[in-house]
């Protein structure tokens, strides 16, 4: 009898993105874990090509001079101990320099190559173990599939020479805006590939995902995507789709350039206020069509933009659609548009890309036009991303607002968001929270990836993902916060801020209930002026008041607030007002 297994993996060369408390039972840690449940089968079989991996490794089986070792399980208590760590980091080096730099280790067989199988709770631990084996041996974990049978979970580690990456601090975030079919996703398509568009959005489709995205043509969630530089020029990749295509940028690249690319469709305009709020961002890059000119949206997504004082770029799509005369009646447009905003258009094509980059700020917005299909403006974009500054603060101790959680296979929860100050190692103990209560819980950080490449460690600006051990993803929410340990957090319900309105059909009067987006917190509020109203275009002190449960949220903090055709944003002024601080804490 052979125990056959249906494999908790992925077809090669795919992934989707997850979207808060969805089960990921992909056996790889990575940010975007493939769609696939586990079902659990018990014939006699020959293995799927799916299994190849597991497949290969049984029938290479445990050798002399191989590269490949079975265990049943790893356990820190045992394998940890005093003389063993030592014998087993030299037993792996040596199964690694065998293998020219690559070692398969099988988890959940005998040692003759039996399918055991242990608990996820035994086989995570395993994992641990192997890294902490792996970083003595100077090596590290560069993959993980899982499979489940009847008795648990077993799984093939890939470890590689060389310790984990270490990546350079000048990485800048960019959140990408702008009109619904005003060419975002393909115009990031086209950056992070270097390839032009075939005019139908085919570039698009590197980052719409989900067979609706593609099918229609329309963003739905937040998409990422990331190239960089060397001294030779720009880093690319071959395949968006390919994990390890992603990787291999963060890993050759000097510099990096991640993009969240966010929702022009109206009816998911909250998504798009997540990603450009919620996300650690250095530069935003709107899209104005030049087919279409500025929209509601347009100005609705520049106003987001400018209230929030991130420097921006705004970029004419669709150049090759129309005239050149077009062209430079937009770009007119447009500047009249950043002029009303009391903002200083800065054209690049007059002024040249050396400019923008010495001139770019809150006040000062470069403008120009771009076509994905005959490249025009791409160079330009990628001298601009290659040489602007980082400008997210990044001193401070560590905290990251989480945007989405996953719980993958072997390894458990894991939270994504953007580190917002401070740095974050594997191994660091940690609180995340508040819980509705207020509370915190303490938590440890298992691993830490970026862009499916397992990282040592991540700094301020980063967009990462990190496993962690001591709680359930089902207990983590959008929202919470990850902190040091020895940190005092002090979540409110009640905070003061400074207010304006930006859009509202008639007035803002006491107990007004929006939806406010601070960090990566989407709330409801209700918000209390101080003169007991506000008009369109007012600006005032009021209190906003949670209606749920607390929230981490600091003095100077900006946010956004919208409910139906109203919008406005704010600044927090004074979180010492909170009646309700002391709940759960």
């Amino acid at each position: 009898m052979v125990t056959a297994l249906e494999p908790v993996r992925t077809a090669p060369e795919t992934y989707s993105r997850k979207t808060p408390h969805t089960a990921a039972s992909n056996g790889c840690f990575c940010l975007f874990p493939g769609k696939a449940f586990a079902r659990v089968v018990v014939t006699v079989a020959h293995m799927s090509a799916d299994r190849a991996a597991l497949q290969r490794a049984l029938e290479r089986g445990e050798q002399e001079g191989g590269s490949v070792e079975f265990k049943e399980r790893l356990t820190r208590s045992v394998h940890l101990a005093d003389g063993r760590l030592e014998s087993l980091a030299a037993q792996l080096r040596h199964r690694v320099l065998s293998g020219d730099g690559e070692a398969t280790y099988v988890v959940g067989v005998t040692d003759d190559g039996g399918i055991a199988g242990i608990s996820p709770e035994a086989f995570s631990e395993s994992m641990d173990v192997l890294s902490m084996l792996a970083e003595e041996a100077g090596a590290h974990i560069d993959d993980v599939q899982t499979w489940g049978i009847e008795e648990g979970i077993v799984g093939v580690a890939t470890l590689q020479e060389g310790a984990v990456l270490d990546v350079d601090d000048d990485h800048i975030v960019v959140g990408t805006a702008g009109h619904v079919d005003h060419g975002k996703s393909t115009l990031v398509g086209s950056l992070v590939t270097g390839d032009p568009d075939d005019g139908q959005g085919g570039t698009r489709g590197f980052l719409d995902v989900q067979p609706h995205e593609v099918d229609r043509g329309l963003s739905a969630d937040l998409s990422y995507g990331v190239y960089g530089f060397d001294e030779k020029g720009p880093v690319r990749m071959d395949n968006p789709h390919r994990k390890s295509d992603r990787a291999r940028v963060v890993e050759e690249a000097d510099r990096l350039v991640s993009f969240v690319d966010t929702v022009g469709h109206e009816p998911w305009l909250r998504t798009t206020i997540r990603g450009l709020v919620g996300q650690k961002l250095d530069y935003g890059l709107l899209v104005v069509a030049a087919d279409d000119g500025p929209t509601k949206t347009t100005r609705e997504h520049l106003g987001i933009l400018l209230a929030t004082e991130l420097p921006t770029v705004v970029a004419i799509t669709k150049a090759d659609m129309v005239s050149k005369e077009r062209v430079k009646e937009v770009e007119r447009e447009v500047e009249r548009l950043l002029r009303n905003a009391d903002k200083t258009p800065l054209s690049v094509d007059r002024h040249g890309v050396e400019a923008a980059i010495e001139e770019i700020n809150e006040q000062v917005v470069p403008v120009l036009s771009t076509s994905a299909v005959t490249m025009e403006g791409l160079p330009v974009l990628d001298e601009l991303f290659e040489h602007l500054p980082k400008t997210s603060a990044t001193e401070g101790d560590f905290s990251m607002y989480i945007d989405r959680t996953y719980n993958v296979t072997g390894v458990g929860a894991v939270a994504s968001g953007t580190v917002r100050s401070g740095s974050v190692e594997a191994g660091d103990e940690l609180l995340v929270g508040p819980l509705a209560d207020g509370a915190f819980r303490e938590v440890e950080v298992r691993s830490i990836e970026m862009h499916y490449h397992r990282v040592d460690e991540a700094s301020a600006g980063r967009i990462v993902g990190i496993a962690l051990k001591g709680i359930s993803e089902a207990d983590i929410e959008r929202g919470m916060v990850l902190l040091p340990r020895d940190d005092d957090p002090d979540p409110v319900r009640e905070f003061e801020a400074d207010v304006m309105v930006l859009n509202h059909p008639t007035r803002i009067d006491d107990g007004y209930e929006p939806v406010v987006h601070l960090e990566t917190v989407s709330e409801t509020v209700s918000i209390h002026p101080e003169g007991g109203q506000l008009l369109p275009g007012d600006t005032g002190r009021a209190r906003v008041r949670f209606k749920f449960r607390p929230y981490m949220v600091e003095e100077g903090q900006r946010f956004v607030f919208r409910e139906g055709r109203s919008k406005g944003v704010g600044t927090v002024t004074d979180v010492s007002i909170d009646g309700d601080r002391t709940e759960g804490s």
